[in-house]
Order: structure tokens, then C-alpha cells, then sequence
């Protein structure tokens, strides 16, 4: 079976405005915030990156102040998950190509699970994916392939058989090790700039995804049927 692999915050979704909201609440004490349209590609860097960034513009950082807020942004951001987040154009309608012609769909992200299935549950997403790894869900996350791989096996696919769709130089990275070719969207948080990652793909809208994975992965006789 050909499967499709996607990554979430920056690919399938917007999430900056909520992790930037998140971030500014634990660092509003300190007298110091992210700006939504500056910081967005940190945004989905994580927690601890947005966390670090705010407080360096304070000076040197200390970790310990980072560790003690990450909880509390974990907390707000559950919360307050899906207040400003929206689907990139076209989600739906690709997925629901894909699926319509044989496509087995997951989710590979660094988001921690039980955020990840909020978030998509909360997009009306989440039935359209047979598995969901996150960043708690092993013992180690992306850019190792471990995810990746335990992902595609719980579709029932192989590498050979699948691609990845992401949005950053981690999911080029993960895709590459785990020996499965990368797509990735123009239209997230780095924009055109992610050429530079030399991706087996680039795509700047969802309607481009079917055909292209169609060529990338070619039917076999047996999907075809």
C-alpha cells in the first residue's frame, strides 16, 4: 500500500498565533513577548526554542527558567489550542484525493500526541489518518527516523512506499534517514527558502499533492485494480 506521511504544525496547519499566544503567556511576567509575524518560524521550532527566544532578549538565558515555564506553556496552549490555528487551502480536499485512491494517511510530528489528536480532532481531521506519531510517543522524535518508520508501519506500508510531506530541514532530515522521499511546502514558515533543504519535492499548494505523489509513487497494478 502507498502511504503518505504528514507533518503538522507548518504543513497541515498554521499554529503560530497559538504557540506564540502560549509563549507570551508564561514570558508576559518577564516584560518580554514574541511577535506573530517575526518569530513564526520559531514557533514551530517548539516550546523550549519560543521560551528561549523571549527570554534572550533579556539576556543570557537560563535553562531553568525555561524547564519551570514549559509546563505552564503546555498548559495554556491545551487550552487555548485552536483559537487562531486554520488549515492551510486545500488540506481537505487532498486528503481527501488521496484517500480516495488507495492512499493510507499519518501523521508524523513533534507535537506531543495527546496535543497532536486535540488539535487534529478539534480541525475535523482526525479520522482521516490511520496513525499518528508524536513527540512523546516513543522514546526518541524526529529528526531520528524511529517515528517515521514506526508510523509507516502502522499504516501497513514500507518506505519504499511512501512519502513524506513537511515543512522544515527536520522532516527533510527524517524523511532522509529513513530512506523516503521528502515533499515539502513553500507555503510554511520558511517559505521558498526551503529548496535549500534539496527536497525530493517542493509543492506551494495542496492542489498540486495528488498528482504529484501519483508520479513520485506510481500505482501498481494491484492499487490500480
Amino acid at each position: 500500500m502507498r502511504s503518505a506521511v504528514f507533518d503538522l504544525d507548518g504543513t497541515l496547519a498554521d499554529t503560530a498565533a497559538d504557540l506564540i499566544a502560549a509563549a507570551n503567556h508564561c514570558l508576559e511576567p518577564y516584560g518580554t513577548a514574541l511577535d506573530a509575524a517575526v518569530d513564526a518560524s520559531t514557533a514551530f521550532h517548539g516550546g523550549r526554542a519560543m521560551l528561549r527566544l523571549g527570554l534572550s532578549r533579556l539576556g543570557p538565558v537560563d535553562e531553568m527558567a525555561v524547564d519551570r515555564l514549559y509546563p505552564e506553556l503546555l498548559a495554556f496552549y491545551g487550552a487555548h489550542i485552536c483559537r487562531h490555528t486554520v488549515l492551510y487551502p486545500g488540506v481537505r480536499e487532498a486528503l481527501d484525493t488521496l484517500a480516495a485512491t488507495g492512499w493510507r494517511l499519518g501523521v508524523c510530528t513533534n507535537k506531543p500526541e495527546g496535543l497532536a489528536r486535540t488539535l487534529l480532532g478539534e480541525l475535523g481531521l482526525l479520522e482521516r489518518f490511520i496513525a499518528l506519531i508524536g513527540a512523546d510517543t516513543l522514546p526518541v522524535r524526529k529528526p531520528d527516523p524511529a517515528p517515521l518508520l514506526e508510523t509507516i508501519a502502522r499504516l501497513g506500508g514500507t518506505p519504499a512506499r511512501t512519502a513524506m510531506i513537511g515543512d522544515t530541514l527536520t522532516d527533510r532530515a527524517t524523511a532522509r534517514a529513513a530512506g523516503v522521499p521528502a515533499i515539502l511546502v513553500t507555503f510554511g514558515p520558511e517559505g521558498i527558502d526551503v529548496a535549500r533543504h534539496s527536497p525530493e519535492a517542493l509543492i506551494a499548494g495542496y492542489g498540486e499533492l495528488p498528482a504529484l505523489l501519483e508520479n513520485l509513487i506510481p500505482a501498481t497494478r494491484h492499487e490500480s485494480a
